[in-house]
């Protein structure tokens, strides 16, 4: 067996070894003895690096017209669609989902680095009438100056891309910390940005875990802003860190999103969409539509049918076309999902099919987990309300809409919820009391698309959104600016 390669950080337009030498591996999900590279494990010297570059290419990078930056963005993009297959098929072998999964997830970084090129000649602000005579008023957008950008392991390319490609093109600079289970794909979509012609220091990535190099970057003083994709804990402490300089931060947690099923549902369409929601990516999406809501005049039948679907679905390698599950990311993962499942047992939730770990020929090589269907479910339950990440679905009963909806309402999060109806006004009622900040008719609770805004209500998130024209009002500063020209003082509020 051929030696794994060794990866670099990568600073000020110069590849570099990780100050102390340390290293870690890069594991196949799917094949768990499969090495993908060796990566730098950093520390805060490489952080203080990466950010001291960073702020050096800031001073020139801001006064970059932003149309020429939108068209570097623009030949990253047609270097990530020329590159797609390539791609993707580097993001299975790390990150274990499957092959179609992950040309999605790379077509999402190309559709955020268009949009964003797009946006360099789109940076709008409002010129509007002054309340005083021969006077201009208008604003303008300006960049920050450092972002500090942290991204998890489930969209290992599309996540970055989100929050790069309005950082940059609002001329910021940044620094990247991938999760340390996709180090690869980090890297190819740092290369790409770097064939496509962006100055040295504009984008830094620094591998590492996030005690050693994530905490030092959201420390930083020389880090303007910080955003986030992760836990609820980790998010709490990222928040901490982040309000004793009041940086400006973006967090986007948690999920433990809803499908509601009414007595009038398109069964076979609310059943397609369930078992995309629950078990695409084997359930690790933020996303992941972790609970169903049935009415009981269906219940019965939806949760029979659901069943034989999810235990029917195979399980195994990404590259393999023929499979529709694969792994979880890590042991650990693995692990929290078994006690996840034993914790739905003593609660008294009834298991219908999966709750183990799947072993069965070349499985046994992975960290496998079959899909689990748990019924019976009372909204009280942890499974029903804490955040599982991994290929476990829970079913809860309900008489009426209204019951529903306060089902769906009742946990911490509010990131993605959906309804399946016929009925138009079930479906505008439930859109204006679902307490999410993405909705869907019709649909599961996954497959958001770039131009629109990203995000949750209550502990998904602090209120920002990524994606779209929002994401611009995070990555840059409001200016308002008062051009008078009448050749003598006027005092607003006090000389209309």
């Amino acid at each position: 067996m051929n030696a794994p390669a060794v990866y670099q950080n990568y600073m000020g337009g110069r590849w570099a070894e990780p100050s102390e030498g340390a290293t870690f591996e890069n594991l196949n999900p799917a094949a768990c003895h499969e090495r993908l590279g060796i990566f730098p494990r950093s520390g805060a010297k490489d952080v203080v690096a990466a950010v001291a570059a960073a702020a050096e290419a800031s001073k020139t990078w801001r006064l970059v017209p932003a149309p020429k930056r939108g068209e570097i963005l623009f030949c990253a993009a047609q270097l990530l669609t020329a590159r797609k297959e390539e791609l993707a098929r580097d993001m299975t072998r790390e990150m274990g989902k499957v092959l179609e999964e992950a040309r999605g997830d790379v077509q999402e970084a190309i559709d955020m680095t268009f949009y964003m090129a797009g946006e360099g000649r789109r940076l709008f602000g409002q010129t509007t009438t002054s309340e005083l005579p021969n006077k201009f008023c208008m604003s303008v957008r300006s960049p920050i100056g450092v972002c500090g950008l942290i991204t998890p392991w489930n969209f290992p390319m599309a996540i970055p891309a989100w929050k790069i490609m309005p950082a940059l093109i609002c001329g910021n600079t940044v620094v990247l910390k991938p999760a340390e289970d996709t180090p690869l794909s980090a890297w190819n979509l740092v290369k790409i940005l770097e064939a496509s012609g962006l100055p040295p220091g504009v984008v830094n990535l620094v591998f590492g875990y996030g005690p050693e190099a994530g905490a030092p970057l959201v420390r930083s003083p020389g880090v303007g802003a910080v955003s986030f994709t992760g836990s609820c804990e980790v998010g709490r402490d990222v928040a901490q860190a982040c309000a004793g300089s009041f940086k400006r931060l973006c967090l986007e947690m948690g999920g433990k999103n809803v499908i509601l099923v009414m007595e009038d549902a398109n069964l076979d369409l609310a059943l397609d969409g369930a078992v995309w929601g629950a078990f695409g990516t084997a359930g690790q999406r933020c996303t992941a539509s972790s609970r169903i809501v049935v009415h009981k005049a269906v219940y019965r039948e939806f949760t029979e049918r659901l069943v034989r679907r999810a235990a029917s679905l195979k399980l195994g390698n990404g590259l393999d076309p023929s499979v529709q599950v694969g792994p979880l990311i890590n042991e650990a993962q693995l692990r929290a999902v078994e006690g996840y499942v034993e914790i739905g047992k003593t609660e008294g939730a009834r298991l219908l099919c999966g709750g183990h770990r799947a072993t069965e020929g070349e499985l046994g090589r992975g960290w496998f987990y079959a899909p689990t269907v748990f019924a019976d479910c009372e909204p009280g339950m942890r499974i029903a309300h804490e955040e599982i990440f991994g290929p476990v679905v829970s079913v809860i009963p309900c008489n009426h809409l209204d019951q529903a909806i306060e089902i769906a309402n009742g946990v911490l999060y509010g990131l993605s919820s959906s309804i399946y109806t016929r009925d138009v006004n079930k479906a505008f009622r439930a859109m204006r009391d679902l307490e999410t900040g993405i909705f869907y008719v019709n649909a599961p609770t996954i497959g958001a698309e770039t131009h629109l805004p990203f995000g949750g209500m209550k502990q998904t998130g602090n209120g920002h959104r990524e994606a779209s024209t929002a994401a611009l009002d995070f990555y840059s500063e409001w200016k308002s600016v008062y051009i008078d020209y009448s050749d003598r003082l006027q005092r607003a509020q006090i000389d209309t």
